[in-house]
C-alpha cells in the first residue's frame, strides 16, 4: 500500500517542546497564568486588536460572546446553511434560534443579500463563518448590522491568516472567535480565543468564563454572575506562545500549499479551488476543490478514490437545517449543491510537492478517468 497522506496535523518544532515541558514543570501556583497572559498578548498584537482571551474551544468563545451579548430565548441569530454545528450550537444552548441563509457559489460564505431578506425584529445577531479560510463580505455585512443596529459576529475559527481589505479576519466585527484545534494552522491541541475591541464586552467575557468571578471583586470564591468555565491551560498556551512565534511562518506555508494545488491543477477543466475575491487574502486553511455539475464527480466517489489511494480527504460540510436537530429540511441550494461535488485535499503544513502531485493525479484520473 502507498505511503498515507494525512488531510493535515500540526507542525510541531522544538520550541513547542520545549514552552511545554517549562510550563509543565514550572507554570504552577503564583506562575499559573503566565503563558496564558503571553499567548493571549501575543495573538491580540498579531490580529490588531485590543482585547483576547484565551478559551477552551472557538465555541466556548462564540457562547460567551453571544450570552455577553444578551442572546436569548425568543431571539434569532443569523448564520450560512454551510457551517459546522459547532457555530450554531452556542445559540440553540442559550435558547434562541439560529436562522440558516444561503451560501454564494464563489466564496461558500454567507450571502449578504439573504442575510437582510432574513432579517426580523427577532434578529439580534449575525454570524459571520469564514469558511476553510475564505472571507465572507465584511463590508456589506458589516453595513447591513449597522443599518438594522444588529451586531455582527466572527467566526473565524478557519480563517488565521485570512485578511479582508488591510484588516485580519476577526477583528472586524462585535467580536471574533478562533479555533487552535490540532486541525488549525495555528494549535494548542484544544483551544480557541475571544478577540473585540469592545472594553465592556471584554470586560463581560473575561468574567464569564471564570465562572462568573469579577477580576474587580474583593471576595475570594465569590462569583458576580452565572458563568462558565471555558478557560484555557497554562500548558497549552505554552504551546499556542511558540505557534504565534512561527504564525507568519505557518500561515505562508499554508498559502504555498494552496498556490502549488493552483499551479499543478491549472489546466484541468471542470473543477476549481478556493475563489480569492479582490482586495482578499485566503488564510488557506483548507483547500476545497469543487467540481462542475457537467462532470458527475461527487463527493461520494472522490472520498472513495482517495480512501483506496490511502489519502485522507474530508467532505464539505453539510447544510446545518438538513441535520436532525434542526428539522432534517433539504439544505438551501448552494449549500446542498456544492456539498454534493467537493472534496478537501490535504494540506498539512509538512507535505511535500511529491505528495501534492500524487494528489493532483488522483485527481486527474476521477476527473478524465
Amino acid at each position: 500500500m502507498k505511503p498515507r497522506i494525512p488531510y493535515t496535523k500540526p507542525s510541531i518544532t522544538e520550541l513547542e517542546v520545549r514552552y511545554a515541558t517549562d510550563a509543565t514543570a514550572n507554570g504552577w501556583g503564583e506562575h499559573c497564568y503566565e503563558y496564558i497572559h503571553r499567548f493571549e498578548a501575543a495573538f491580540k498584537a498579531h490580529l490588531g486588536v485590543k482585547h483576547a482571551i484565551a478559551t477552551s474551544s472557538c465555541t466556548g468563545a462564540l457562547h460567551m460572546g453571544l450570552a455577553a451579548l444578551g442572546i436569548g430565548v425568543g431571539d434569532e441569530v443569523i448564520l450560512a446553511d454551510t457551517n459546522w454545528i459547532a457555530s450554531a450550537a452556542p445559540i440553540v444552548h442559550l435558547g434562541a434560534t439560529p436562522v440558516f441563509v444561503d451560501i454564494l457559489a464563489q466564496t461558500w460564505c454567507l450571502d449578504p443579500q439573504q442575510v437582510e431578506a432574513a432579517i426580523t425584529p427577532r434578529t439580534k445577531a449575525i454570524i459571520a463563518v469564514h469558511l476553510y479560510g475564505n472571507l465572507c463580505d465584511m463590508d456589506a455585512l458589516l453595513a447591513i448590522g449597522e443599518r438594522h443596529g444588529i451586531p455582527v459576529i466572527e467566526d473565524a475559527a478557519e480563517a488565521i491568516g485570512s485578511v479582508w481589505h488591510g484588516r485580519r479576519a476577526g477583528s472586524m466585527g462585535a467580536f471574533g472567535s478562533f479555533s487552535f484545534h490540532g486541525t488549525k494552522t495555528i494549535t494548542t491541541g484544544e483551544g480557541g480565543m475571544f478577540v473585540t475591541n469592545d472594553d465592556a464586552l471584554y470586560e463581560t467575557v473575561l468574567t464569564l468564563s471564570n465562572h462568573g468571578r469579577s477580576r474587580t471583586q474583593k471576595k475570594q470564591f465569590w462569583p458576580d454572575m452565572l458563568g462558565y468555565k471555558y478557560k484555557m491551560s497554562n500548558v497549552q498556551a505554552a504551546i499556542g506562545c511558540a505557534q504565534v512565534a512561527r504564525i507568519d511562518e505557518l500561515i505562508a506555508r499554508k498559502q504555498a500549499i494552496l498556490h502549488r494545488y493552483r499551479e499543478l491543477l491549472h489546466d484541468c477543466q471542470g473543477c476549481k479551488l478556493n475563489d480569492e475575491q479582490a482586495g482578499a487574502v485566503i488564510g488557506a486553511w483548507m483547500p476545497n476543490l469543487v467540481f462542475d455539475p457537467e462532470t458527475k464527480v461527487t463527493s461520494e466517489c472522490l472520498q472513495a478514490a482517495f480512501a483506496a489511494d490511502n489519502i485522507d480527504a474530508r467532505v464539505f460540510f453539510y447544510p446545518l437545517s438538513s441535520l436532525p436537530m434542526f428539522g432534517s429540511q433539504r439544505g438551501a441550494k448552494a449549500s446542498t449543491d456544492i456539498m454534493s461535488r467537493s472534496i478537501n485535499l490535504p494540506s498539512y503544513h509538512d507535505m511535500n510537492d511529491e505528495e501534492q502531485q500524487r494528489v493532483v493525479q488522483l485527481v486527474r484520473g476521477v476527473l478524465y478517468g
